[in-house]
């Protein structure tokens, strides 16, 4: 499974970005999806998963109420619309996916076997 991320760039805080993340398998709706980050110094941290194609998402607390992810199937990708963004928002952010991932380890990135190359997200105060 090949995943593109795409949609990062330089926003203003309290502004708002969409991140995409899209798959080149036809089945990507069957898979975890997860929405993970990195800023520099930092290890990577889990912001937001969808768990396969039951439709439940799950999120950080420093993201829950700001941070939306969601899946269009059709198109075969997952989306992060990000609003009120904060400057400690800033960072690399990546998307995975794994079709076999249970629902207790969709926060591990080690967990994750696919990963796109990472978008960057900088939020200037």
């Amino acid at each position: 499974v090949q995943l593109q991320a795409s949609g990062g760039g330089l926003v203003q805080a309290g502004g708002s970005l969409r991140l995409s993340c899209a798959a080149s398998e036809r089945t990507f709706s069957t898979y975890t999806v997860g929405w993970f980050r990195q800023a520099p110094g930092k290890e990577r941290e889990f912001v937001a998963a969808t768990f396969r194609s039951y439709g439940r998402t799950y999120y950080a607390d420093s993201v829950k109420g700001r941070f939306t992810i969601s899946r269009d199937n059709a198109k075969n990708t997952v989306y992060l619309q990000m609003n009120s963004l904060k400057p400690e928002d800033s960072a690399v952010y990546y998307c995975a996916a794994d079709r076999g991932l249970i629902l207790s380890s969709i926060r591990n990135n080690h967990e994750y076997d696919y990963w796109g190359q990472g978008t960057l997200v900088t939020v200037s105060s």
